[in-house]
């Protein structure tokens, strides 16, 4: 293959008077020499490269496009001649580079003077379902000895919800007593210190100085464990305490399965007319002597199970549908934790019964009560220090005890509890007063420090 300079080419042309080359096609490899000293930086030698190689590539496009173009003919004469019609593009048709689009560049957006103006609605659930009412106690008009009554439930929303739907009755508080005299935490015990050989004088304690809205009178000294008290002896405590106070009465055995059912039995014979609740019915013992005695003398029955939505809906079940229960005489205590992780399982399966009673479930729509005085039965409430030496302090135990106790109540509260079971007067005066500003009953809050002086 030959090879002549640029220069030799251009002179060339010149020789044979070429002064226009047209439809010539130039093949060969262009090679650049640069001599010794010639100046040349390296940038320069780079672009000589770069130019080489876009022209390198220049002609490897063209090549493609010539046999691309060779291809597409052969395609049209052999369709042609197997009479098949295929749509193939011109192969004059030249292929015009894609011109860049324009960039259009947006107008900034006008910040607005003001923000728009949006009236805010709360969400409103609507509940289909309604709590049921329950009335406890019976005054002489209605054939007891009651001078106040009171009734739970008929909510149509969650607790202290009113601006969703009118909650018709706050939570009311029953003060525990017992027919002898217990194990008690020394915070709680100092309060009631003059009273505990004497149900009917605590009874009236928990009322007049305490400010119990009810008294939960727990007939412990009949369990066999114990001094084994005979039901007939037993319920003449009752007779005492029931002529003691004018409020409501809630009536507990000792836990005792094979005992309670024959003492709340006959029980429910001496308060005939009272309307107390019996405490409780329970699937593990005999729930139908103790639904039937509440039925046949017009008491309440407390059905209690152990934080278990399905069987809180069967033990009601087999009150209302085989004991013939009245709708407006059963209570449910789904059972009250007090500490921790237990406290977390009973607010959530409390939450979840309230809330499907809401929602239409006719086996759940009852009132709740809480046995908040469990919260006794944590070591952090009554122990005087921790067990464990690397602990840090747990501060004084008697304010520990009460402010768990505190805690226990509020937090069911929110769950949907309508009736606590409680023991410190401290902690019964700071949930009423919660409870109350909760309702708007309460405007201005009272001294926060006044309940730890216990006094009043």
């Amino acid at each position: 293959m030959e090879k002549f300079t640029l220069e030799e080419f251009f002179q060339l042309l010149k020789k044979y008077n070429v002064e226009e080359l047209e439809g010539v096609r130039i093949e060969g490899d262009l090679e650049i020499e640069i001599e010794p000293g010639a100046g040349v930086d390296v940038s320069t030698i780079n672009a000589l490269l770069a130019l080489t190689q876009y022209i390198n590539l220049i002609q490897e496009f063209g090549n493609f496009l010539y046999h691309a173009n060779a291809a597409l003919m052969y395609l049209q004469r052999l369709s042609s001649a197997l009479g098949i019609q295929l749509q193939l593009p011109s192969t004059t048709q030249q292929i015009q580079p894609q011109q860049p689009q324009p960039v259009t560049v947006e107008a900034k957006p006008k910040i607005p003077e003001k923000l728009i103006e949006v009236k805010f609605e709360p969400y409103k659930p609507e509940y289909t379902g309604v709590i049921e009412e329950v009335t406890l106690g019976a005054k002489k008009s209605e054939g007891g000895t009651r001078e106040v009554t009171v009734t739970i439930g008929g909510e149509r929303s969650l607790p202290f919800y009113t601006f969703d739907a009118e909650m018709p009755h706050m939570p009311v508080i029953a003060i525990d007593i017992f027919d002898r005299k217990p194990m008690l935490a020394k915070a709680v015990r100092e309060h009631y210190e003059d009273v505990l050989e004497d149900p009917a004088e605590w009874a009236k304690k928990a009322v007049k100085d305490f400010g119990a809205d009810l008294v939960t009178l727990h007939l412990i000294s009949t369990d066999p464990m114990l001094e084994d008290t005979p039901p007939s002896e037993a319920v003449k405590v009752v007779e005492e305490v029931l002529q003691a106070v004018r409020v409501p009465l809630i009536i507990g055995g000792s836990g005792n399965k094979e005992k309670d059912p024959i003492v709340l039995e006959k029980a429910a014979e001496v308060a005939e007319g009272e309307r107390v609740m019996l405490a409780s019915a329970t699937l593990d013992m005999d729930w139908e002597r103790i639904g039937n005695a509440a039925k046949d003398h017009g008491h309440v029955v407390l059905s209690w199970t152990q934080m278990d939505i399905n069987n809180q809906k069967t033990l009601n079940r087999y009150l209302l549908k085989r004991v013939g229960i009245p709708r407006d005489s059963l209570v449910m205590d789904p059972t009250t934790a007090a500490l921790g992780y237990g406290l977390d399982y009973a607010y959530t399966n409390m939450e979840r019964i309230r809330i499907s009673g809401l929602r239409g479930d006719t086996d759940l729509n009852f009132p709740m009560s809480s046995g908040t005085t469990n919260a006794w039965g944590a070591r952090e409430a009554w122990m005087k220090e921790s067990p464990i030496e690397e602990d840090t302090p747990w501060g004084p135990r008697e304010l520990r005890g009460p402010i768990w106790e505190i805690v226990t109540g509020l937090t069911l509260a929110l769950a949907g509890v309508d009736l606590f079971m409680m023991m410190h007067p401290g902690a019964v005066a700071v949930l009423k007063e919660i409870m109350n500003t909760l309702m708007g009953n309460v405007k201005e809050t009272a001294d926060g420090d006044a309940w730890i002086t216990m006094e009043g």
